[in-house]
């Protein structure tokens, strides 16, 4: 009997990752694909979806088709995810108008969500999307296209998400999935699975919005045009697919209810699997990927980015050795780094640096360098954004188990994961065990699992144990937690205390 193959692809914030998978799980071949990001005003951040998306996605196919040797009939079924909660309007004829809004870290529709708010009105809004209104939300996206770019919001057809371009470039059907349209608050009823008609004429036409599915539901099957571009098959199944972070929970190994997806990427998101539908102010919640399970979710706005930010702007020589040598410049940073103790001597950052998603939720918040002078070094300040960035996941961790819902299992993954010290950092002021899996493959993998699932070749999504192992679990070090329980308190009262100001700068910045 031939052997069947399942293909996954991620498109990233900054990089996009495809990978050929046998089906039992081991990978043939994979493919990664850098690419940047536009930023034309601060707060605004954006993706052309052709140039960046769709060329990522056809160049990764040729390339594992290439480096595998496997005929595309042999691919059983596809499975795409990509950052979610982004919003890309296209015409009637599947041509986008505009560049992509990208998700969370995008901040300008501040004035869209007070608008919303106050008409539609906050507590209502919660009651029907399970969240409240932020810059994650794709509802005020649309209406800021709709308030300043009217001749763009007319033209469109279809407004849809990352992932969902993916599959209408394939398959020709507008789609998305239930976890992912929950993002389009207040536009989707996270009670009912559905869009919600009675609020249209605040935002849009529903019928501008795709229909919602299952993730692992078959959208359809790949077009003899997108055949002719991407070297695949043409009728091979496409599933409806999801957002990265969901796809990268999946290829973590997250399966029970309360096991923890902790993705270090450019921003730090969270998936925890519940049995019931959590409401809370403070974070997210959504139906997960299939029927009978829901997700507790959230995130920081920044995480790898800022780390990104440090090595392009203050790491001259670690990127000339990484030219000449081949040595990575964030390996370099990281043992810069270790040579500052706990704390690092007192200095600390709020990594607020394109505001802040849970569970503050306020996109106005900014970023703080406190407690530097002259005796801090480069080696102080990268290791302070590091524990910066564990500060806001403590905060998280806090405020999560004060809504009642506290993690089994901590599954962490993602770019960071590659950063011992930074687990090590994580761990300690979090005072919790993160298991990290032996493969860092990330949701490409899960996006093959799903599309095993969508074909029938799996049950259903607990299966992912077949093909997930743990490689390592980081425990705290409990001396140095209590060194950083100081600077955690301290974190917290440099936020609430500056408040005011951080608003009024980011006011002053957006007139």
């Amino acid at each position: 009997m031939a052997k069947g193959y399942l293909l996954g692809v991620d498109i990233g914030t900054y990089s996009s990752k495809g990978v050929l998978v046998q089906e039992d799980g081991k990978i043939i071949a994979q493919k990664v694909v850098p690419h940047g990001m536009d930023m034309p005003k601060p707060g605004y951040f954006e993706h052309d979806a052709d140039r960046v998306w769709w060329h990522d996605f056809v160049e990764i196919v040729k390339n594992l088709l290439s480096i595998s040797g496997v005929d595309p009939k042999q691919i059983l079924g596809i499975g795409t995810s990509a950052i979610g909660s982004c919003v890309l309007p296209i015409d009637e004829a599947g041509q986008p108008l505009r560049p992509a809004i990208l998700y969370g870290i995008d901040t300008r529709t501040t004035q869209e969500i007070e608008y919303l708010e106050k008409t539609l009105g906050r507590e209502e809004i919660f009651q029907h999307s399970g969240m409240h209104l932020s810059s994650q939300a794709s509802g005020p996206k649309i209406m800021w296209i709709k308030n300043h770019e009217p001749e763009v919001f007319q033209k469109t057809r279809w407004f849809l998400t990352s992932q969902a371009y993916l599959v209408y470039r394939l398959t020709g059907e507008a789609t998305i999935d239930i976890y992912t349209a929950n993002g389009y608050a207040p536009l989707f009823d996270v009670h009912n699975l559905g869009w919600r008609e009675e609020i249209a004429s605040y935002i849009t036409p529903i019928d501008r919005l795709p229909k919602a599915f299952w993730s692992c539901e078959i959208a359809g099957r790949v077009t003899e045009q997108a055949a002719r571009e991407t070297g695949l098959a043409s009728g091979t199944p496409v599933i409806v697919g999801t957002t990265d972070a969901a796809a990268e929970a999946i290829s973590t190994g997250v399966r029970e209810f309360n096991d923890m997806m902790l993705m270090f990427g450019s921003s730090i998101f969270f998936i925890v699997k519940t049995a019931d539908l959590v409401n809370t102010s403070h974070f997210w919640s959504a139906p997960f990927l299939e029927k009978d399970a829901y997700t507790f979710l959230g995130g920081t706005s920044t995480a790898g980015s800022i780390t990104t930010w440090f090595r392009n702007q203050f790491a001259e020589l670690e990127l000339e050795k990484e030219k000449n040598e081949g040595s990575n410049a964030y390996d370099r940073l990281a043992k810069l780094a270790a040579q500052s103790p706990p704390g690092a001597k007192g200095l600390i950052i709020l990594p607020y640096f394109e505001g802040e998603r849970t569970p503050l939720n306020d996109p106005r918040a900014k970023g703080m360098f406190f407690g530097i002078s002259l005796r801090h070094t480069k080696a102080d300040i990268y290791r302070a954004i590091l524990e910066g960035v564990g500060y806001g996941i403590r905060h998280n961790l806090e405020v999560m188990e004060e809504e009642g819902v506290k993690p089994r299992r901590i599954l962490a993954t993602g770019g960071g994961t590659k950063n011992d010290l930074w687990m090590q950092i994580v761990s300690d002021i979090t005072r919790v065990n993160l298991s990290i899996p032996k493969e860092q493959i990330g949701a490409s993998y899960g996006d093959a699992f799903m599309a095993g699932v969508g074909i029938g070749l799996f049950n259903n999504l607990t299966e992912i144990d077949h093909w997930v192992q743990i490689g390592k679990i980081v425990q705290p070090d409990l001396e140095a937690s209590r060194k950083y329980d100081f600077n955690y308190r301290l974190s917290r009262s440099l936020y609430e205390n500056t408040k005011p100001l951080m608003h009024e700068l980011s006011d002053s910045l957006s007139e």
